[in-house]
């Protein structure tokens, strides 16, 4: 056989997945390759391998069967979904001149922050007849309706969405009441009458996503709440299609990129069974998503990290197949400006020109792990909406709590995996830039209130973000260093050569930098002198020992001990965790905490924190 026919007659062999994991745990030296899988927050157990052999059967095109792959058969071919960036602005003539900027840079909706004096239809007289709304309208949904009908002529031209959502501004609040409900409810009839392509009833789940709900809750709140909206409206002699022709979900889209995607088409296989229970026709009971990048995730340290999350949440939105879409500016935590909004809006143009995915049909389809969590998902909300309904529906469960603790349980196992560093926010748990200067204390805004007379006042859920307790920490430590006039540090004793305390250094630097403390290093220390003139030369009252087990061990400890007896105020840290036998003696010997990677980050400085502060007091009075 001559090399050419050699050649032709070479084939690969086929791999199994058992061949995978024999592979895998030879590099795993011993550790069986299920310990590479993780748990979501979800409870949701995520493989380190998905094959042919997780496939689900799904759709074979996107438009049909349960929705998963999209509402329409070609996708964002000819759907392709509206930029709605939220436009904020204090008079009608801004947000005039706003909107039309914002159109002829890309903006394919009329979208802003709705607020009284806005409502003029000036602003948007010229626009609505070629862009559809994109609006939240909160508490002004009678208001607004009203403004527009009495101020715009060709009423059946005003297409999107101007709707609000009674049951999230209950939970985001704490007010509600029958007469608000039944108010609302003639809005939809009367916004049927006026507007018949306007669509006015919101789910919106943003208020349980900033409160900590992980995927499930979001998706079984949706359907709870868009059961309850049905039930109510049918009741009220409204005709089923009409119902949910007039509904758009609203979703937060968050940092867990594939997660995110399988929960938009998770939300499209719930609505769809439940649409088909009910009876809809047609493509009335298709679910419309307007989605908006994450507040939860965004933090007002090292703001332009916020790019980089809201450009992933955006990805994940648009390949999850939503109508519409509002990227945040990676500043507007602390003010945005007309750069960062460019900045954001431009986000989506870069997904829809340059990543061309408003020319590819279901980007995500045929991902087997994504299918596979779209089908998890799908299960695991519908029996959490079973379960809010069997406690009496979404109205129900806030009023009794248990929705709110639901949601606090999963919020506290997100909030120590951050305090822990398990899960990293960049620039704020970790590689925080200590040279960075901290915009002024924003305090927690609050929800707006609404009273009215016989109203309703729940336990509301607290809008949070995750890198809060850290930021707080920076702010502790900045007033410190005000009254101190230098950044509150702890001194680190490094033993040995570089080589020896380098990486134990590297890492107290980063853990300190998380709250705002600047760790100072000394220069190679092997003796008791050079340590003592340290401590003298650095005025600080915390003091950490770096170096190698070895060091600690012939080195450490008997210097330990000198400068516990010269120093008996001063508080003793070590970097890393010796072995079990060991640390008692440390701690007998003066130690006071051991720090290492799986040390509570948050606990750990706020306690060196709390010390400064009544220290920098104490001094302050003296």
């Amino acid at each position: 056989m001559n090399s050419l026919e050699n050649l032709r007659s070479q084939t690969f062999p086929l791999k199994s997945v058992q061949d995978w994991e024999e592979k895998a745990e030879q590099s795993l030296k011993g550790r069986k390759v299920e310990s590479l899988q993780s748990v979501t927050y979800e409870n949701i157990i995520l493989k380190p391998l998905y094959s042919r052999e997780d496939e689900q059967i799904v759709p074979e095109y996107p438009g049909g069967s349960d929705s998963r792959r999209g509402i329409h058969p070609v996708g964002y071919v000819t759907n392709e979904w509206k930029v709605a960036q939220r436009i904020t602005a204090d008079t009608a003539g801004e947000l005039k001149h706003k909107l039309h900027e914002a159109v002829q840079k890309g903006q394919t909706a009329i979208s802003f922050e709705v607020r009284e004096e806005l409502c003029e239809s000036e602003s948007f007289a010229d626009l609505y007849q070629n862009y559809p709304f994109a609006l939240n309208s909160k508490w002004l949904q009678t208001d607004f309706l009203s403004k527009l009908d009495s101020q715009i002529s060709e009423k059946e031209k005003v297409t999107g969405y101007i709707a609000n959502d009674l049951i999230s501004l209950l939970a985001e609040t704490g007010i509600f009441s029958e007469e608000l409900l039944e108010k609302w409810t003639e809005d939809v009839k009367y916004a049927e009458k006026k507007f018949p392509q306007l669509r006015t009833i919101l789910i919106n789940t943003t208020p349980y996503h900033n409160g900590g709900a992980n995927a499930v809750q979001e998706l079984g709140i949706a359907a709870a709440t868009g059961v309850f909206y049905l039930q109510l409206l049918i009741e009220k002699g409204i005709d089923l299609n009409s119902i949910t022709n007039k509904m758009v979900f609203q979703f937060s889209i968050g940092s867990n990129f594939f997660m995110e995607v399988a929960k938009l088409r998770a939300a499209r296989v719930i609505w769809d069974r439940i649409s088909e229970l009910y009876g809809a026709e047609g493509d009335s009971g298709k679910m419309h998503i307007a989605a908006e990048t994450s507040t939860f995730t965004k933090t007002i340290t090292d703001t332009h990290v916020n790019l980089l999350r809201s450009a992933n949440e955006a990805f994940a939105a648009v390949l999850g197949g939503v109508q519409y879409l509002q990227v945040s500016s990676f500043d507007y935590l602390t003010g945005s400006s007309a750069f960062s909004e460019r900045v954001a809006r431009n986000i989506q143009l870069i997904l829809k020109e340059e990543a061309h995915l408003q020319k590819v049909i279901d980007p995500a389809g045929g991902s087997w792990y994504i299918e596979a969590l779209t089908n998890q998902l799908a299960e695991k909300a519908w029996n959490f909406f079973q379960q809010i309904d069997a406690k009496g529906g979404i109205l129900e469960v806030l009023k009794t709590n248990w929705l709110q603790q639901e949601l606090e349980a999963v919020f506290e196992k997100r909030n120590v995996d951050i305090q822990t560093r398990k899960q990293s926010i960049v620039g704020t748990n970790v590689y925080a830039a200590l040279e960075e200067n901290l915009p002024n204390n924003q305090s927690s805004q609050t929800s707006e209130s609404f009273g009215k007379k016989d109203s309703l006042e729940i336990e509301r859920i607290q809008q949070r973000r995750l890198s809060e307790p850290f930021e707080e920490l920076r702010y502790k430590a900045k007033l410190i260093e005000e009254r101190l006039g230098f950044t509150p540090s702890v001194g680190m004793i490094c033993l040995g050569e570089m080589k020896q305390y380098k990486a134990r250094l590297d890492f107290m630097k980063g853990f300190l930098a998380a709250g705002g403390i600047k760790a100072v290093e000394s220069k190679p220390i092997i003796n008791l002198e050079d340590a003592r003139q340290f401590l003298i030369d650095h005025e600080t009252n915390f003091v950490c020992f770096c170096g190698t087990n070895e060091q600690y061990e012939l080195v450490g400890s008997p210097i330990l001990a000198a400068l516990k007896a010269e120093f008996p105020n001063q508080t003793f840290l070590l970097a890393g965790l010796p072995e079990k036998e060991r640390q008692e003696a440390w701690q007998k010997g003066g130690v006071a905490q051991f720090v290492h990677v799986k040390s509570n980050c948050y606990e750990t400085v706020s306690t060196i924190l709390e010390s400064m502060e009544v220290s920098s007091s104490e001094e302050t009075k003296a």
